[in-house]
């Protein structure tokens, strides 16, 4: 656990250093606009993500990839130093004593559920693996080769791989998804405002979903799982989108800002291809503005921007599997001798979406909605059941809401119904393509409270029938909540450990053997198909690939 927050205290410092000149740079060109200290924090995880992948192209991330961060950093802390300081006293000034001691535990908690639990299944299989080759190479052409997985390239992982400190010759360490995890629950911890306004705001039921994702990880955020870095983004990106549309910012700079936010979290996980509608806030506020403020700069500085952030994943990409966006195949550009074959790139996009069904037979990928459907239904909680349905008819609802709202000219509902569509379409895109429910928990979550609260809010007075109804809906929040608090206080307690309080948990290793292709020893689990950190390099099984030149920088090709 100590080492634990001295990882997350580098993290911060050097995020908030970062996030703090990127927007002061935007905020010169664009024009003043707030910020909070977790919106610093998260313009600086996005900027350092980059960099990192950048970096992975040219060099390995490990030690001099953290020394010219600490030397940005450095030069940062000095030359806008006047800048930080006033912006730094103005936040802590603005937080009481009982916030303050709050956030300080809140800070522990984090820690030490990142220091311990569960590892992701997935960690075992090709997480931790993928996170090594880029603390040992960068990237490596035609790595997928190697093991289709290993393809399946997440900015989150180059992330993982900057603050791994493996370069220590100690262990390596996997905070980010828990550090993640600490700045949303920063934010949803923004919740207890409504007890001096004496009433919860539909960003408010945002943050309570967020603290129920939040406390279902606990046991897990030590694995670095892409999942969770993607679901925790979402949950920030849309919870701070309704905070800006419930106080009306007019602005659009801090929209274009999540927008961004948006992109990067594609290049976590695809499955926030629909994340991006949300870019059309920020979008319809600069062309709708055209004629009165000729907003060009805008318009071309947030695109390039938006191309920035996504052009090393793609680089990536192309780089480790020979295709744009893998496995999906239909972009095909680029004849490279390290290209995964077709075959094998559509097999794996299709043992990925019957996986998410529930099916474990990819002859069986064709099977119609009907067929699939009820069995994968049942399979789930009973919880997510109602959560599905109910998500299943949120979106005509929300469009009909929306459509109302510009037609009666209230902008602040038009928003809120914006945001619960781009939701359901994100819902809908999840289930019909690989319904697993830690790919899509977020819209499966969202989907019917953004729908319907929204419309409650809108819709229910505040006279004698309105009183009873959030009366109501405020009880069962108080019951649900406190029944959740109760067995996550008794889980963490069973669970407890001194074991972890210096030194993380560490990767889950398994039983190797070795084989030698180009005579360079490569290993596969002696069972199953884990093989955790410690054998490098590795495959779930014997690979069908070949060498591209003498040693492993040099990549690899599929063997003919």
């Amino acid at each position: 656990m100590l080492s634990v927050c001295l990882v997350f205290l580098y993290v911060w410092l050097c995020a908030y250093l970062v996030g703090f000149a990127v927007l002061s740079g935007i905020r010169y060109v664009y024009g003043s606009f707030m910020v909070k200290a977790d919106g610093y924090v998260m313009a600086g995880l996005v900027t350092v993500t980059v960099y990192a992948q950048f970096f992975s192209l040219f060099h390995k991330v490990g030690l001099v990839a953290n020394l010219l961060l600490a030397a940005v950093c450095a030069v940062i802390a000095v030359v806008l130093r006047r800048q930080l300081k006033e912006e730094i006293l103005r936040q802590y000034g603005a937080l009481g004593r009982g916030r303050r001691i709050f956030y300080l535990l809140l800070f522990l908690l984090m820690a030490y559920g990142t220091s311990r639990g569960i590892i992701h299944y997935d960690t075992g299989l090709y997480h931790a693996q993928s996170i090594r080759w880029i603390e040992e190479y960068g990237v490596v052409k035609g790595l997928g080769n190697l093991h289709c997985r290993l393809a399946y390239n997440s900015s989150s992982f180059a992330l993982s791989a900057l603050y791994s400190f493996g370069f220590l010759g100690g262990q390596s360490f996997h905070c980010m998804a828990g550090f993640l995890a600490l700045v949303l629950a920063k934010v949803c911890g923004e919740i207890g405002g409504a007890w001096g306004r004496r009433k919860l705001l539909l960003p408010d039921f945002a943050r309570l979903m967020g603290i129920y994702y939040l406390l279902m990880i606990f046991d897990e955020m030590v694995s670095p799982a892409s999942d969770y870095f993607m679901v925790l983004t979402v949950f920030y990106i849309i919870i701070r989108y309704l905070d800006l549309a419930v106080k009306q910012e007019n602005s659009w700079i801090p929209y274009g800002l999540l927008a961004l936010l948006c992109v990067f979290t594609v290049s976590v996980k695809l499955s926030a291809a629909f994340i991006v509608l949300f870019a059309l806030k920020p979008a319809a506020m600069l062309l709708c503005n055209w004629r009165k403020k000729k907003n060009g700069k805008g318009i071309a500085g947030f695109l390039g921007m938006g191309f920035l952030i996504v052009l090393p994943f793609l680089i990536r990409n192309v780089w480790i599997s020979g295709w744009l966006v893998y496995p999906f195949t239909a972009l095909d550009v680029f004849p490279v001798d390290w290209k995964i074959p077709e075959g094998i790139a559509a097999y794996d996009a299709k043992e990925i979406q019957v996986w998410g069904r529930g099916i474990y037979d990819v002859a069986a990928y064709g099977r119609a909605f009907g067929e699939w459907f009820p069995a994968w239904l049942g399979s789930q909680s009973g919880v997510d059941r109602l959560f599905i349905l109910a998500g299943g008819i949120a979106l005509p609802v929300a469009a009909a809401g929306f459509a109302v709202a510009v037609w009666k000219k209230n902008g602040v509902q038009r928003d809120v119904m914006f945001a619960a569509a781009a939701v359901d379409v994100s819902f809908l895109f999840w289930l019909f393509s690989a319904p697993l429910i830690r790919y899509g928990c977020v819209y499966v979550w969202l989907a019917a409270p953004l729908t319907f609260g929204g419309l409650a809010f809108w819709l229910v007075g505040s006279g004698k029938a309105g009183r009873v109804f959030w009366r109501f809906v405020y009880a069962a929040v108080f019951l649900a909540g406190g029944y959740k608090a109760v067995m996550f206080g008794k889980e963490v307690a069973a669970g407890y450990s001194p074991e972890y309080f210096v030194w993380q948990k560490d990767y889950e290793n398994f039983g190797a053997q070795a084989y030698e292709v180009g005579g360079i020893t490569f290993y596969c689990p002696v069972e199953g198909d884990r093989i955790g950190y410690e054998a490098f390099p590795s495959s779930p099984a014997r690979a069908d690939m070949e060498l591209r030149g003498d040693g492993l920088e040099d990549g690899f090709r599929y063997k003919q």
